[in-house]
């Protein structure tokens, strides 16, 4: 009987009337309002305030509330954990992510975890905004850099390295920096979070002769490939114009800041089967090595089995 109290007691909170907890438990509103007072007798306090149009907690009914709603968490979790023993992954499952990202990697692995889960359907766009899953309804959402809402869970993927590149027609107009000190007043190509007045360079400050400023890392590397300035480029975008010597990578050691990937969803707490196998699946596909992301496979992505 006290679990069933606490339950239509966190109803009753939550749906700020006692009609509508009625409906929603499939109980009478009078038979709701009479186990309401049997509760407060029972425990010999008052939980709510009520009047013709609000009910309002009392300061015990507030405690009381966020032990019982907790209860009630852990005991759906608890169902849910079970039932999902017994099931695949299925259903929609609506992911966002950066462009690059999207084309280089995340195809191929949700191509390859469709394949393994038919039942699987699925919504991707590939964005460079910023989206707030919860908002927007989607159930993982793929962004650069940590988020600050706490409320959101960040599961970190990996960390990509940039590396300055510049084409060799450059190189022959303007000369090749041997050193990080030569950089200083070469025509740079600058990227979201690069200071607008200086190269991106960890512990140092020196500065630059900015010609191109965007939000698009592929934009940033054809604009390289052309000749426009020297670009801190991501190691994954950049990887294949290195090998074929259209770009020419500069200043090994100079130190850039790393760029960060995290999944980012909603809560751990009735988090569906789709979205944990896919989590889980996403994770080991990725080619990273210590943390960071290696250039992708030009073959496609080695996966391993669920």
């Amino acid at each position: 009987m006290g679990l069933d109290d606490a339950l239509i007691f966190t109803r009753v909170v939550e749906c700020h009337s006692f009609t509508l907890a009625a409906q929603g438990l499939g109980m009478q509103k009078s038979t709701v309002s009479r186990r309401i007072v049997l509760l407060e007798e029972r425990l010999g306090v008052r939980l709510l305030n009520r009047t013709t149009r609000k009910l309002r907690l009392t300061e015990v009914g507030q405690a009381y509330y966020e032990r019982c709603r907790q209860i009630m968490l852990d005991f759906a979790e608890a169902e849910q954990a079970v039932m999902q023993l017994q099931q695949a992954p299925s259903g929609l499952l609506r992911i966002t992510a950066p462009i690059e990202f999207g084309q280089l990697l995340l195809g191929r692995v949700l191509g390859e975890f469709m394949r393994q889960y038919p039942q699987i359907t699925a919504e991707v766009e590939l964005t460079s905004r910023h989206v707030d899953p919860v908002e927007e309804g989607v159930d993982i959402a793929i962004l650069v850099g940590q988020p600050q809402d706490s409320t959101l869970i960040a599961r970190k993927l990996f960390e990509v390295e940039r590396r300055l590149c510049a084409s060799p027609a450059y190189l022959r107009a303007q000369g090749t920096p041997q050193t990080v000190a030569e950089l200083e007043g070469h025509r740079a190509i600058l990227l979201p979070h690069d200071s607008p007045r200086h190269w991106p360079l960890l512990g140092e400050s020196l500065s630059c002769q900015r010609v191109l400023a965007c939000n698009n890392i592929t934009f940033a590397r054809e604009a390289a490939l052309a000749g426009a300035g020297i670009a801190g480029l991501p190691r994954m975008i950049c990887a294949e114009a290195l090998l074929s010597g259209r770009l020419v990578h500069l200043l090994p050691d100079a130190c850039l800041p790393t760029g960060e990937l995290y999944a980012v969803y909603p809560s751990r707490r009735f988090q569906a089967m789709k979205v944990k196998t896919f989590l889980d699946f996403l994770m080991r596909s990725l080619p990273v090595e210590g943390g960071r992301l290696l250039e992708p496979a030009p073959t496609g992505l080695v996966t391993s089995p669920p």
